[in-house]
């Protein structure tokens, strides 16, 4: 007799890794049918569902405040070196897209987790884009208040 609180049984669609876990494959396909999720566990209390769906929309404000930023810095620091402003805005630029891409992959895991009754996943993104948007914001200050670069 098999023990109903076990670990759930692996979706068909899912490619595990030999730990595992869903390989990086399948957790991109599931970003072009997430209906797919529903074949995998049992469905989790809406509100975490919808929580995990907040928590994508404020990652994809980031990614878009980071390619904002990234437009800025090249229209509003003409003064500015080319070779210097063009560093920083493709650094933003750049941040942007990984934030926007993290941003889903991050809502996939996270959905799967909850389904599969497992501990959601843990990332060092949010500690890693949140140091290099200082380390940007503090060259910019200094290229703004100090000129450099022109």
């Amino acid at each position: 007799m098999t023990d109903p609180s076990g670990p759930p049984e692996p979706s068909r669609h899912t490619e595990p890794r030999g730990d595992g876990r869903p390989s990086a494959v399948s957790d991109i396909r599931l970003w072009f049918a997430p209906e797919r999720l529903r074949e995998e566990g049992s469905t989790p209390d809406y509100r975490f569902s919808l929580a995990n769906e907040r928590t994508f929309l404020a990652w994809l404000r980031t990614a878009m405040a980071l390619v904002g930023g990234g437009f800025a810095v090249d229209q509003f620091l003409p003064e500015t070196g080319r070779p210097l402003r063009l560093a920083l805005a493709l650094t933003l630029l750049a941040g942007g897209a990984l934030c926007a891409l993290r941003a889903i992959s991050h809502w996939v895991r996270c959905e799967r987790a909850m389904r599969r009754g497992e501990d959601l996943p843990t990332s060092r993104f949010p500690i890693v884009l949140g140091l290099a948007v200082g380390v940007v914001a503090l060259l910019m200050v200094i290229v703004a208040a100090f000129g450099w670069g022109g």
